[in-house]
């Protein structure tokens, strides 16, 4: 290894590289930065912590059987964990769009640890007394580390950010169903006038959908739990010890304190992505549902003059830079368009993982990338959607009365007694004339007490 001051001279398989003179990374990670100047952006830190849970682990194991010398494997320790702590992120900066696998990602964490490790061992940096490949990535490949270290990654995210906002946005929708269930209203169908019902039956609805999801989440979730270690570069544990796979993975359960296991089928593991593609169909259905949603919200709180008004949602900013005392659902509009970015992300993953090819799916860091920053994203905007604006949602009663007893459908109540075509025929001549219901019955001699009370709108919720 060569130093001029600014940079230090690396070798790899395919010969010398120029590397910056302080960077923890080597000449794998200094091509592949070279080669992926495509996007400006980097896999996420819940992607590089479960990397570091790996080595570490890894290394552990690798100790317990024997294969890696005890002072070796306690540096590679402590620069995995300090890699686990967050300590080095500025140091893993391959492009999402790198070479097929993830094998600069693998490698640039190899790097980094390996030359942190080697510089708690007394060696320079480049110098590699703690070799990335000998050493810190012994019994491992590219292939099994990547799978599982989104399978962690997006375990650990889902139980920590995304399970939590969506059962709090549920808790919230089930609140405001108990406080808005005494307020009655028009309901719409085709956006026109439809039976009465109650606003809090309106958000009950909101809120089931929701509660459904979280238990399918929360199923989903069991699938994270399969990760491959110690299936190598294909499934088979070639270059690993015969205990190196449980040992691996009694370490990764004890540093996450989650459940992880072998995989029912080593192989599928390696070929599939099953899991990812489960969960971001989740989140697309999920994007679905709150894009209904949001746009009932906006909906119902249209105006204030000109729309339906039978909802005020919280003023968080002002709406214009032209028109004065404007103000927009902002919160609302937002959550619509992270829902876009969702269903976007889910055709992405499709797409991505039609792509395996026999023992392994290459496309793996577009898909870690596409699932992470989609848990990431939803769980996001769902704590904000819940905190700035379904919290402090308020009705209009007077507007959703008056609006419910101008509603023609209230005719709906005659039909049992005086049959469809008659109803019908009352509804029509009250829209023709612009009368109401009961004005219509007056002039026919029919506003009796039974039709009165058939028609009465707190009678039909």
């Amino acid at each position: 290894m060569n130093t001029n001051g600014r940079y230090r001279t690396e070798k790899d398989s395919l010969g010398e590289v120029k590397v910056p003179a302080q960077a923890y990374y080597g000449a794998e990670t200094q091509r592949a930065l070279e080669n992926f100047q495509i996007s400006g952006q980097s896999l996420p830190r819940s992607f590089i912590r479960a990397q570091g849970i790996i080595k570490a682990s890894a290394a552990a194991a690798n100790m317990r059987t024997g294969e890696l010398p005890p002072d070796t494997g306690s540096f590679i320790l402590q620069a995995a964990e300090e890699v686990i702590a967050g300590k080095w992120d500025d140091h893993f900066n391959v492009d999402i769009y790198q070479a097929g696998a993830g094998t600069s990602q693998n490698m640039n964490a190899n790097e980094v640890i390996g030359n942190r490790a080697t510089q708690l061992a007394g060696g320079n940096l480049g110098s590699k007394l703690i070799h990335p490949h000998d050493h810190v990535n012994k019994s491992q490949s590219t292939n099994d580390t990547f799978p599982s270290a989104l399978h962690i990654a997006a375990a650990e995210s889902i139980i920590q950010d995304f399970l939590p906002a969506l059962s709090t946005l549920n808790q919230s929708l089930q609140r405001k169903s108990e406080e808005l269930m005494g307020v009655k209203k028009s309901g719409r169908t085709h956006l026109h006038d439809a039976v009465p019902i109650r606003m809090g039956q309106e958000f009950a609805g909101y809120a089931g959908t929701i509660e459904t999801l979280y238990k399918q989440a929360e199923t989903i979730l069991q699938s994270f739990y399969e990760i491959g270690l110690g299936g190598n570069a294909i499934g088979t544990p070639i270059n690993t010890h015969k205990d190196y796979k449980q040992y691996v993975l009694e370490e990764i359960c004890r540093r996450t304190n989650l459940p992880f296991r072998p995989p029912a089928s080593m192989f599928s593991f390696m070929q599939n992505r099953n899991a990812a593609i489960q969960m971001m169909a989740l989140l697309k259905e999920l994007a679905i549902h709150l894009i209904k949603i949001t746009s009932d919200l906006r909906l119902l709180s249209s105006g204030p003059r000109t729309g339906f008004s039978e909802i005020n949602l919280p003023a968080v900013q002002p709406g214009s830079t032209i028109m004065p005392g404007k103000i927009n659902p902002a919160i609302l509009e937002m959550a619509h368009m992270v829902c876009c970015r969702i269903i976007g992300n889910d055709a992405v993953m499709a797409a991505a993982a039609m792509a395996g090819q026999l023992e392994i799916n290459v496309m793996m860091p577009v898909i870690a990338s596409t699932l992470l920053e989609s848990i990431e994203i939803m769980s996001n905007a769902i704590k904000t959607l819940v905190t700035k604006c379904i919290n402090g949602i308020t009705a209009n009663e007077q507007t959703c009365r008056q609006l419910m007893e101008d509603s023609l459908a209230v005719v709906t109540g005659l039909s049992p007694k005086h049959g469809y075509d008659t109803a019908a025929q009352i509804g029509n001549e009250a829209d023709e004339q612009n009368k109401s219901i009961k004005q219509i019955l007056q002039e026919k001699g029919m506003l009796t007490e039974e039709n009165l009370r058939a028609i009465d709108p707190d009678t039909m919720v």
